[in-house]
């Protein structure tokens, strides 16, 4: 028998999660947590226990082999993948910015040559949309003067 460590409220299944990442026959113990997970019959703690399960089991085995036995769109609908989803979605539109500015400066490199340390800072505080705003209009620069120009008339 398998049981939550440490015990779940009343959910008609008793599972030691624990049990799933030290098991020795992994096979048969992710099939009958996978069963006990889908006796849960309260939808909320069926989704945040699947997902509990296949993060734990993540730690030792194969994704294969976890979506083998585990229900993807139970784990999807978890608040604990939403987090992470959510999480990843931010990172990426972070690194997106990121990459956007690298951009844009070594862009602003060709047109103008080297750009100052402070005029880099200044850059860095920049928001998407402006430096959107800044990749057109560079195109028009003829020197630095038309950069810091540029800038103090961006808000």
């Amino acid at each position: 028998m398998v049981f939550f460590s440490p015990p779940l409220p009343p959910c008609g299944c008793e599972i030691y999660l624990t049990d799933l990442a030290q098991s020795e026959t992994p096979e048969t113990l992710l099939q009958e947590v996978a069963a006990k997970v889908n006796e849960i019959t309260t939808p909320e703690l069926q989704r945040n226990v699947s997902a509990c399960v296949q993060l734990l089991a993540g730690v030792k085995f194969s994704d294969h082999f976890i979506q083998a036995y585990c229900r993807e769109d139970i784990m999807r609908e978890s608040v604990v993948y939403q987090r992470i989803l959510q999480e990843g979605i931010e990172q990426g539109i972070e690194q997106g910015l990121e990459q956007e500015k690298r951009f844009i400066l070594r862009l602003l490199q060709r047109q103008l040559g080297t750009v100052s340390a402070e005029i880099q800072a200044r850059l860095a505080t920049l928001s998407l949309e402006a430096m959107e705003a800044l990749g057109e209009a560079l195109l028009d620069f003829e020197s630095e003067a038309d950069l810091i120009t540029w800038l103090n008339t961006v808000k």
